[in-house]
């Protein structure tokens, strides 16, 4: 088949195509630090692909984006608590691996919706409590990177979880985006055979998909990096925690 005849063969109406490219759009603007609206973005994947089928169109679009925002927000990266999530995250990527395999897809929606659902609880809890300490035990850290590898997995939904855990060090925007940038180009790259070889979610025809959609990605993260450095970060946290909640909601009574 043709390059065209493999985009033709997802019989996608002009609605949808305006849907992914929004999608893909907001996955730009995401990955150059406006965080929280990853969700949306998943939400409109999930609709118009499938919960499952939509995290594999994803994730090579997740990789390229990443490489962006480790090229342009490298410099902020805190490498410490990297290493302190990324050996949980893999831990949670396998479970992950394992389980999504063989759920359902009406079971993989919910597993989606309740783990947003969650992080944003905390989230919340995390913003509102008058303490500023900043937790540093193993647990946390432990805790933490286990669900989001797992999240990551079934679903792309790491980002929740790591803006919980992010707010919680009260990291500012900069090292908020560096230290995602790094940990999540990591963890997506170690994802993609399990997604070509187990799950079996990328395949040529998405690639193709993909690389015409990659403009699009381009397009977002440029602006976002504009957007990212007109707000403070008081302004940034209220705003990953409410588009984070809408997302998650949107998700749970789909």
């Amino acid at each position: 088949m043709t390059y065209l005849e493999i985009l033709q063969s997802y019989h996608l109406s002009v609605i949808q195509w305006v849907a992914i490219g929004l999608a893909v759009f907001l996955l730009g603007l995401s990955k150059a630090g406006i965080k929280g609206i990853g969700i949306v973005l998943i939400v409109i994947l999930a609709f118009v692909f499938g919960e499952k089928a939509s995290t594999g169109v994803l994730l090579p679009m997740l990789v390229v984006a990443d490489i962006m925002a480790v090229i342009y927000y490298n410099r902020h990266a805190r490498w410490s608590f990297i290493k302190k999530l990324l050996p949980w995250m893999v831990v949670g990527v396998l479970v992950g691996v394992w389980i999504g395999n063989d759920i359902s897809e009406t079971i993989f929606k919910r597993m989606m919706a309740v783990i947003i659902i969650v992080s944003v609880i905390i989230m919340f809890y995390t913003e509102n409590r008058s303490s500023t300490t900043v937790p540093r035990n193993r647990f946390f850290s432990g805790t933490t990177g286990f669900l989001a590898g797992f999240a990551t997995m079934i679903g792309n939904l790491a980002g929740p979880i790591a803006n919980v855990y992010f707010l919680a060090m009260r990291f500012p925007k900069n090292e908020f985006i560096g230290t995602a940038a790094w940990l999540f180009f990591i963890i997506n790259v170690f994802k993609l055979p399990f997604h070509f070889f187990v799950w079996k979610t990328v395949t040529k025809e998405t690639l193709i998909l993909n690389s015409a959609l990659i403009p699009v990605v381009f397009l977002g993260f440029f602006l976002g990096a504009y957007i990212v450095k007109l707000i403070s970060n008081v302004n940034y946290r209220r705003f990953v925690l409410i588009v984070t909640a809408i997302g998650g909601v949107v998700m749970l009574f789909r």
